[in-house]
Protein backbone atom coordinates (compact mmCIF):
# COMPACT_ATOMS: atom_id res chain seq x y z
CA UNK A 1 0.00 0.00 0.00
CA UNK A 2 1.36 3.56 -0.87
CA UNK A 3 1.50 7.10 1.27
CA UNK A 4 -1.53 8.17 -0.67
CA UNK A 5 -3.44 4.90 -0.57
CA UNK A 6 -3.10 4.62 3.44
CA UNK A 7 -3.72 8.42 3.86
CA UNK A 8 -7.05 8.48 1.41
CA UNK A 9 -8.39 5.23 2.84
CA UNK A 10 -8.98 7.16 6.45
CA UNK A 11 -12.00 9.39 5.04
CA UNK A 12 -15.40 7.73 5.49
CA UNK A 13 -16.99 9.93 3.32
CA UNK A 14 -18.98 11.09 6.15
CA UNK A 15 -19.09 15.13 4.84
CA UNK A 16 -18.01 17.02 7.53
CA UNK A 17 -15.50 18.77 5.38
CA UNK A 18 -18.40 19.92 2.77
CA UNK A 19 -19.41 23.29 4.78
CA UNK A 20 -15.76 23.81 6.28
CA UNK A 21 -14.47 23.57 2.55
CA UNK A 22 -14.37 26.91 0.92
CA UNK A 23 -14.65 26.35 -2.96
CA UNK A 24 -17.22 23.64 -2.16
CA UNK A 25 -19.05 26.42 -0.21
CA UNK A 26 -18.79 28.49 -3.46
CA UNK A 27 -19.18 26.57 -6.22
CA UNK A 28 -21.67 22.92 -4.80
CA UNK A 29 -19.67 20.93 -6.77
CA UNK A 30 -18.79 17.62 -5.47
CA UNK A 31 -15.53 16.93 -7.07
CA UNK A 32 -14.06 20.67 -5.58
CA UNK A 33 -14.78 19.29 -1.61
CA UNK A 34 -12.31 16.91 -0.26
CA UNK A 35 -13.95 14.36 0.02
CA UNK A 36 -14.61 14.62 -3.34
CA UNK A 37 -10.77 15.47 -4.14
CA UNK A 38 -9.79 12.48 -2.02
CA UNK A 39 -12.28 10.31 -4.04
CA UNK A 40 -10.67 11.65 -7.68
CA UNK A 41 -7.25 10.89 -5.84
CA UNK A 42 -8.09 7.29 -5.17
CA UNK A 43 -9.60 6.62 -8.13
CA UNK A 44 -6.52 7.75 -10.43
CA UNK A 45 -4.22 5.69 -7.98
CA UNK A 46 -6.38 2.32 -8.59
CA UNK A 47 -6.63 2.91 -12.30
CA UNK A 48 -10.14 3.69 -12.31
CA UNK A 49 -9.80 7.35 -13.83
CA UNK A 50 -7.01 8.57 -15.58
CA UNK A 51 -5.05 11.71 -14.64
CA UNK A 52 -6.94 13.68 -16.79
CA UNK A 53 -8.09 17.22 -16.33
CA UNK A 54 -11.20 17.04 -14.06
CA UNK A 55 -8.31 15.76 -11.34
CA UNK A 56 -5.95 18.85 -12.05
CA UNK A 57 -8.55 21.31 -11.78
CA UNK A 58 -9.76 19.95 -8.96
CA UNK A 59 -6.64 20.26 -7.04
CA UNK A 60 -5.63 23.09 -9.04
CA UNK A 61 -8.63 25.01 -7.40
CA UNK A 62 -7.88 23.68 -3.87
CA UNK A 63 -6.81 26.39 -1.59
CA UNK A 64 -4.74 23.98 0.94
CA UNK A 65 -6.54 25.76 3.80
CA UNK A 66 -7.32 22.56 5.49
CA UNK A 67 -10.08 23.99 7.43
CA UNK A 68 -11.50 20.09 6.05
CA UNK A 69 -8.79 18.66 8.78
CA UNK A 70 -10.17 20.70 11.67
CA UNK A 71 -14.09 19.47 10.78
CA UNK A 72 -12.64 15.79 9.78
CA UNK A 73 -14.04 13.36 12.92
CA UNK A 74 -11.49 10.71 11.18
CA UNK A 75 -8.13 12.82 11.77
CA UNK A 76 -7.26 12.62 7.60
CA UNK A 77 -4.61 14.26 7.13
CA UNK A 78 -5.94 16.32 3.92
CA UNK A 79 -2.51 18.40 3.47
CA UNK A 80 -0.21 15.70 3.42
CA UNK A 81 -2.74 14.21 0.70
CA UNK A 82 -2.94 17.39 -1.37
CA UNK A 83 0.83 17.99 -1.27
CA UNK A 84 1.34 14.55 -2.56
CA UNK A 85 -1.18 14.02 -5.09
CA UNK A 86 -0.17 17.78 -6.65
CA UNK A 87 3.40 16.84 -7.07
CA UNK A 88 2.34 13.64 -8.92
CA UNK A 89 0.03 16.23 -11.02
CA UNK A 90 3.60 18.00 -11.33
CA UNK A 91 5.54 15.27 -12.38
CA UNK A 92 3.22 13.36 -14.37
CA UNK A 93 0.70 15.72 -16.10
CA UNK A 94 1.68 17.84 -19.06
CA UNK A 95 0.82 21.72 -18.61
CA UNK A 96 0.60 23.96 -21.74
CA UNK A 97 4.84 24.58 -21.93
CA UNK A 98 4.46 28.41 -21.36
CA UNK A 99 2.11 27.78 -18.15
CA UNK A 100 4.46 25.55 -16.41
CA UNK A 101 7.46 27.64 -16.83
CA UNK A 102 5.41 30.86 -16.03
CA UNK A 103 4.23 28.66 -12.35
CA UNK A 104 7.46 27.51 -11.79
CA UNK A 105 9.54 30.59 -12.34
CA UNK A 106 6.67 32.84 -10.03
CA UNK A 107 7.49 30.62 -7.18
CA UNK A 108 11.08 30.84 -7.59
CA UNK A 109 10.44 34.69 -7.59
CA UNK A 110 8.68 34.75 -4.71
CA UNK A 111 11.22 32.46 -3.14
CA UNK A 112 14.23 34.97 -3.69
CA UNK A 113 13.83 38.55 -1.93
CA UNK A 114 16.46 40.28 -3.94
CA UNK A 115 14.80 39.47 -7.64
CA UNK A 116 11.44 39.70 -5.86
CA UNK A 117 12.16 43.32 -4.89
CA UNK A 118 13.79 44.25 -7.78
CA UNK A 119 10.47 42.36 -9.91
CA UNK A 120 7.99 45.09 -7.49
CA UNK A 121 10.12 47.94 -8.53
CA UNK A 122 9.53 47.69 -12.18
CA UNK A 123 6.43 47.19 -12.28
CA UNK A 124 6.42 50.86 -11.02
CA UNK A 125 7.90 51.21 -14.10
CA UNK A 126 4.90 49.99 -16.37
CA UNK A 127 2.33 52.33 -17.87
CA UNK A 128 -0.04 54.03 -15.46
CA UNK A 129 -2.78 51.96 -16.80
CA UNK A 130 -0.87 48.78 -16.20
CA UNK A 131 0.86 50.11 -12.93
CA UNK A 132 0.88 48.05 -9.49
CA UNK A 133 -0.73 45.16 -11.36
CA UNK A 134 0.73 41.52 -13.13
CA UNK A 135 0.66 42.36 -16.44
CA UNK A 136 -1.58 40.84 -18.72
CA UNK A 137 0.44 38.22 -20.39
CA UNK A 138 1.73 37.08 -17.05
CA UNK A 139 -1.87 36.67 -15.71
CA UNK A 140 -2.77 34.81 -19.12
CA UNK A 141 -0.75 32.51 -18.73
CA UNK A 142 -1.08 31.85 -14.98
CA UNK A 143 -4.47 31.91 -14.78
CA UNK A 144 -6.12 31.89 -17.98
CA UNK A 145 -7.97 35.07 -17.71
CA UNK A 146 -6.95 38.63 -17.03
CA UNK A 147 -10.46 39.42 -16.26
CA UNK A 148 -10.31 39.56 -12.64
CA UNK A 149 -6.87 41.50 -12.61
CA UNK A 150 -4.02 41.25 -9.62
CA UNK A 151 -2.67 44.32 -8.30
CA UNK A 152 1.26 44.25 -6.94
CA UNK A 153 1.78 44.30 -3.17
CA UNK A 154 3.10 47.24 -1.86
CA UNK A 155 6.11 47.15 0.50
CA UNK A 156 6.12 48.39 3.81
CA UNK A 157 9.65 49.05 5.42
CA UNK A 158 12.84 48.99 4.22
CA UNK A 159 14.54 45.90 2.46
CA UNK A 160 17.57 45.24 4.84
CA UNK A 161 19.08 41.87 6.25
CA UNK A 162 18.35 41.65 10.44
CA UNK A 163 21.45 41.50 12.97
CA UNK A 164 22.76 38.63 13.01
CA UNK A 165 22.12 38.61 16.77
CA UNK A 166 20.46 40.71 18.36
CA UNK A 167 21.13 40.85 22.43
CA UNK A 168 18.02 40.74 24.73
CA UNK A 169 17.38 43.91 26.76
CA UNK A 170 17.55 43.45 30.08
CA UNK A 171 18.07 39.72 31.77
CA UNK A 172 18.20 37.20 29.05
CA UNK A 173 15.90 34.71 29.60
CA UNK A 174 15.95 32.54 26.43
CA UNK A 175 17.94 32.16 23.11
CA UNK A 176 15.87 31.79 19.62
CA UNK A 177 16.21 31.54 16.02
CA UNK A 178 13.96 33.89 14.05
CA UNK A 179 13.25 33.20 9.91
CA UNK A 180 13.10 36.26 8.59
CA UNK A 181 10.72 34.85 4.94
CA UNK A 182 11.28 35.69 1.67
CA UNK A 183 8.34 37.59 0.72
CA UNK A 184 8.05 38.47 4.40
CA UNK A 185 11.13 40.89 4.52
CA UNK A 186 10.72 42.16 0.76
CA UNK A 187 6.71 43.08 1.44
CA UNK A 188 6.63 43.56 5.61
CA UNK A 189 9.97 44.26 6.67
CA UNK A 190 8.81 46.21 9.62
CA UNK A 191 6.84 43.50 10.85
CA UNK A 192 10.13 41.70 11.31
CA UNK A 193 11.81 44.57 12.86
CA UNK A 194 8.77 44.54 15.27
CA UNK A 195 8.83 41.23 15.90
CA UNK A 196 12.71 41.26 16.56
CA UNK A 197 12.07 44.21 19.34
CA UNK A 198 9.08 42.47 21.12
CA UNK A 199 11.42 39.28 21.41
CA UNK A 200 14.27 41.29 22.87
CA UNK A 201 11.98 43.36 25.44
CA UNK A 202 10.86 39.93 26.13
CA UNK A 203 14.17 38.58 27.38
CA UNK A 204 15.34 36.72 23.96
CA UNK A 205 18.70 37.22 22.17
CA UNK A 206 17.51 36.51 18.81
CA UNK A 207 19.57 34.79 15.97
CA UNK A 208 18.84 35.37 12.10
CA UNK A 209 21.77 33.95 10.36
CA UNK A 210 22.22 35.69 7.19
CA UNK A 211 22.69 32.01 5.37
CA UNK A 212 19.17 31.23 5.87
CA UNK A 213 17.54 31.17 2.64
CA UNK A 214 13.78 29.96 1.89
CA UNK A 215 11.90 26.92 3.48
CA UNK A 216 10.85 25.89 0.65
CA UNK A 217 6.97 26.45 1.71
CA UNK A 218 5.36 27.45 -1.21
CA UNK A 219 7.01 24.85 -3.44
CA UNK A 220 5.76 22.73 -1.28
CA UNK A 221 2.41 23.46 -1.32
CA UNK A 222 1.97 24.21 -5.42
CA UNK A 223 3.51 20.62 -5.54
CA UNK A 224 6.99 21.45 -6.47
CA UNK A 225 8.42 18.17 -3.58
CA UNK A 226 12.03 17.85 -4.63
CA UNK A 227 12.96 21.73 -4.73
CA UNK A 228 11.07 22.27 -1.31
CA UNK A 229 12.98 18.95 -0.54
CA UNK A 230 16.68 21.04 -1.57
CA UNK A 231 15.23 24.20 -0.07
CA UNK A 232 14.82 22.07 3.30
CA UNK A 233 18.38 21.24 3.56
CA UNK A 234 19.88 24.19 2.61
CA UNK A 235 17.78 25.95 5.58
CA UNK A 236 18.88 22.98 7.77
CA UNK A 237 22.62 23.41 6.82
CA UNK A 238 22.62 27.41 7.03
CA UNK A 239 21.06 26.58 10.64
CA UNK A 240 23.16 23.77 12.15
CA UNK A 241 26.00 25.64 13.60
CA UNK A 242 22.97 27.56 15.86
CA UNK A 243 20.74 24.63 16.17
CA UNK A 244 22.13 23.92 19.46
CA UNK A 245 21.94 26.81 21.39
CA UNK A 246 18.29 27.86 20.17
CA UNK A 247 15.58 26.93 22.74
CA UNK A 248 13.12 27.68 20.23
CA UNK A 249 13.02 28.91 16.46
CA UNK A 250 10.24 31.61 15.99
CA UNK A 251 8.00 32.51 12.78
CA UNK A 252 6.17 35.31 12.54
CA UNK A 253 4.40 33.66 8.80
CA UNK A 254 2.01 31.01 9.27
CA UNK A 255 2.71 29.16 6.24
CA UNK A 256 6.44 28.87 6.91
CA UNK A 257 5.88 27.98 10.21
CA UNK A 258 3.76 25.20 9.33
CA UNK A 259 5.98 23.48 6.72
CA UNK A 260 9.08 24.17 8.89
CA UNK A 261 6.94 22.43 11.84
CA UNK A 262 6.25 19.13 9.54
CA UNK A 263 10.18 19.20 7.95
CA UNK A 264 10.33 15.95 9.89
CA UNK A 265 7.91 14.33 7.73
CA UNK A 266 8.81 16.35 4.15
CA UNK A 267 12.79 14.46 5.07
CA UNK A 268 11.22 11.42 6.65
CA UNK A 269 12.78 8.82 3.87
CA UNK A 270 16.65 11.31 3.99
CA UNK A 271 18.96 9.34 6.15
CA UNK A 272 20.92 12.48 5.98
CA UNK A 273 18.63 14.97 7.54
CA UNK A 274 16.22 13.25 8.82
CA UNK A 275 16.97 13.63 12.66
CA UNK A 276 18.23 16.59 12.34
CA UNK A 277 15.08 17.53 10.58
CA UNK A 278 12.77 16.29 13.68
CA UNK A 279 15.26 17.94 16.12
CA UNK A 280 14.54 21.04 13.95
CA UNK A 281 10.63 21.03 13.86
CA UNK A 282 10.09 20.42 17.97
CA UNK A 283 11.71 23.97 18.79
CA UNK A 284 9.58 25.94 15.56
CA UNK A 285 7.00 28.19 17.19
CA UNK A 286 4.69 30.60 15.92
CA UNK A 287 5.65 34.31 17.28
CA UNK A 288 2.47 34.23 19.40
CA UNK A 289 1.98 30.73 20.74
CA UNK A 290 5.67 31.28 22.07
CA UNK A 291 5.20 35.22 23.80
CA UNK A 292 2.46 33.12 25.37
CA UNK A 293 4.77 30.06 26.22
CA UNK A 294 7.09 31.71 27.67
CA UNK A 295 4.82 34.64 29.37
CA UNK A 296 4.96 38.57 28.93
CA UNK A 297 8.24 40.12 30.94
CA UNK A 298 7.63 43.49 29.37
CA UNK A 299 4.22 45.47 30.58
CA UNK A 300 2.03 46.56 27.07
CA UNK A 301 0.96 50.22 27.57
CA UNK A 302 -2.76 50.81 26.79
CA UNK A 303 -3.70 51.30 23.28
CA UNK A 304 -7.68 52.22 23.18
CA UNK A 305 -8.22 50.48 19.66
CA UNK A 306 -11.15 48.12 18.49
CA UNK A 307 -9.02 45.36 16.26
CA UNK A 308 -10.62 42.19 14.94
CA UNK A 309 -8.50 38.89 13.85
CA UNK A 310 -8.84 36.80 11.16
CA UNK A 311 -7.14 33.18 11.54
CA UNK A 312 -4.47 32.69 8.84
CA UNK A 313 -5.36 29.13 7.85
CA UNK A 314 -1.99 27.47 7.71
CA UNK A 315 -1.81 28.87 11.42
CA UNK A 316 -5.11 28.01 12.33
CA UNK A 317 -6.05 24.75 10.83
CA UNK A 318 -2.68 23.34 10.35
CA UNK A 319 -0.86 24.31 13.07
CA UNK A 320 -4.00 24.43 15.22
CA UNK A 321 -3.10 27.82 16.67
CA UNK A 322 -6.15 29.68 17.10
CA UNK A 323 -5.99 30.89 21.10
CA UNK A 324 -2.65 32.32 21.28
CA UNK A 325 -2.74 35.42 18.81
CA UNK A 326 -6.19 36.35 20.65
CA UNK A 327 -5.07 35.91 24.02
CA UNK A 328 -1.46 37.94 23.02
CA UNK A 329 -3.76 40.79 22.00
CA UNK A 330 -5.66 40.68 25.05
CA UNK A 331 -2.97 41.70 27.00
CA UNK A 332 -2.83 45.45 25.89
CA UNK A 333 -4.81 47.12 28.30
CA UNK A 334 -7.64 48.92 26.70
CA UNK A 335 -7.61 47.25 23.75
CA UNK A 336 -11.09 45.99 22.63
CA UNK A 337 -11.10 42.52 20.41
CA UNK A 338 -14.28 41.73 18.23
CA UNK A 339 -14.47 38.47 16.87
CA UNK A 340 -14.89 38.32 13.13
CA UNK A 341 -17.38 36.28 11.28
CA UNK A 342 -16.46 33.39 10.04
CA UNK A 343 -12.81 34.48 11.07
CA UNK A 344 -11.20 30.64 10.05
CA UNK A 345 -12.63 30.68 6.34
CA UNK A 346 -10.28 31.70 4.18
CA UNK A 347 -9.07 35.14 2.76
CA UNK A 348 -8.76 33.99 -0.47
CA UNK A 349 -4.61 34.50 -0.81
CA UNK A 350 -3.47 31.12 -0.22
CA UNK A 351 0.11 31.66 -0.80
CA UNK A 352 -0.34 31.74 -5.19
CA UNK A 353 -4.00 31.12 -5.23
CA UNK A 354 -5.11 34.11 -5.70
CA UNK A 355 -2.45 34.71 -8.86
CA UNK A 356 -3.32 31.36 -10.63
CA UNK A 357 -6.60 31.35 -9.82
CA UNK A 358 -8.26 35.04 -9.19
CA UNK A 359 -12.20 34.48 -9.86
CA UNK A 360 -12.49 32.31 -6.81
CA UNK A 361 -9.49 34.09 -4.80
CA UNK A 362 -11.49 37.70 -5.22
CA UNK A 363 -15.23 36.08 -4.18
CA UNK A 364 -13.87 34.96 -1.21
CA UNK A 365 -11.75 37.76 -0.84
CA UNK A 366 -15.17 40.32 -1.05
CA UNK A 367 -17.13 37.58 1.64
CA UNK A 368 -13.94 38.33 4.17
CA UNK A 369 -14.26 42.30 3.80
CA UNK A 370 -17.80 42.34 4.73
CA UNK A 371 -17.42 40.63 7.05
CA UNK A 372 -14.59 43.06 8.50
CA UNK A 373 -16.29 45.95 7.85
CA UNK A 374 -19.28 45.13 9.91
CA UNK A 375 -17.31 44.44 13.02
CA UNK A 376 -16.76 48.31 13.31
CA UNK A 377 -12.98 47.45 13.85
CA UNK A 378 -10.44 49.77 13.48
CA UNK A 379 -7.68 47.40 12.67
CA UNK A 380 -7.71 43.76 11.34
CA UNK A 381 -4.69 41.56 12.38
CA UNK A 382 -3.47 38.35 10.62
CA UNK A 383 -0.36 36.29 10.91
CA UNK A 384 0.82 35.39 7.51
CA UNK A 385 2.22 37.50 4.63
CA UNK A 386 0.03 36.05 1.97
CA UNK A 387 -3.56 37.11 3.96
CA UNK A 388 -1.99 40.35 4.99
CA UNK A 389 -1.05 41.59 1.52
CA UNK A 390 -4.47 40.81 -0.14
CA UNK A 391 -6.52 41.68 2.79
CA UNK A 392 -5.23 44.88 2.42
CA UNK A 393 -5.63 45.40 -0.87
CA UNK A 394 -9.48 44.21 -0.90
CA UNK A 395 -9.61 46.86 2.33
CA UNK A 396 -7.74 49.37 -0.14
CA UNK A 397 -10.60 48.47 -2.93
CA UNK A 398 -13.64 48.89 -0.61
CA UNK A 399 -11.88 52.14 0.78
CA UNK A 400 -12.67 51.29 4.11
CA UNK A 401 -10.59 53.24 6.91
CA UNK A 402 -9.72 50.19 8.46
CA UNK A 403 -5.62 49.69 9.22
CA UNK A 404 -4.21 46.13 7.86
CA UNK A 405 -1.58 44.67 10.74
CA UNK A 406 0.16 41.54 12.10
CA UNK A 407 -0.76 40.90 15.87
CA UNK A 408 3.35 41.62 16.82
CA UNK A 409 3.22 44.95 15.10
CA UNK A 410 0.37 46.38 18.09
CA UNK A 411 2.38 44.67 20.79
CA UNK A 412 5.39 46.30 19.46
CA UNK A 413 3.42 49.67 19.84
CA UNK A 414 2.06 48.88 23.01
CA UNK A 415 5.37 47.97 24.24
CA UNK A 416 7.30 51.03 22.60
Amino acid sequence: MDRVEEKTLKCIRCGFCLDACPTFRLTGRETLSPRGRIYLVRSWHEGVIPLNEEVVEAFDTCLGCRACETACPSGVEYGAILEMARAEIEAKHKRPLLQGIARKQLVDLLANPKRLALSLKAGRLLPSAQQGRLPGFAAKLLSGTTDTPVRLPQSHGKTAPLPERSPAFGEKRYTVGMLTGCVMQVLFADINAATVRVLRKNGCEVLAPSRLGCCGALHLHVGLLEEARRYARAFLDALSPFLEEMDAFVVNSAGCGSTLKEYAELLHDDPDYAERAHRFAEKVRDVSEWLMEIGLSARPNPLPLTVTYHDACHLAHAQRIRSQPRALLQTIPELKLVELEEADTCCGSAGVYNITQPEMAKRLLDRKIENIRATGADYVATGNPGCLAWIEQGVADAKLAIKVCHPIELLDRALS
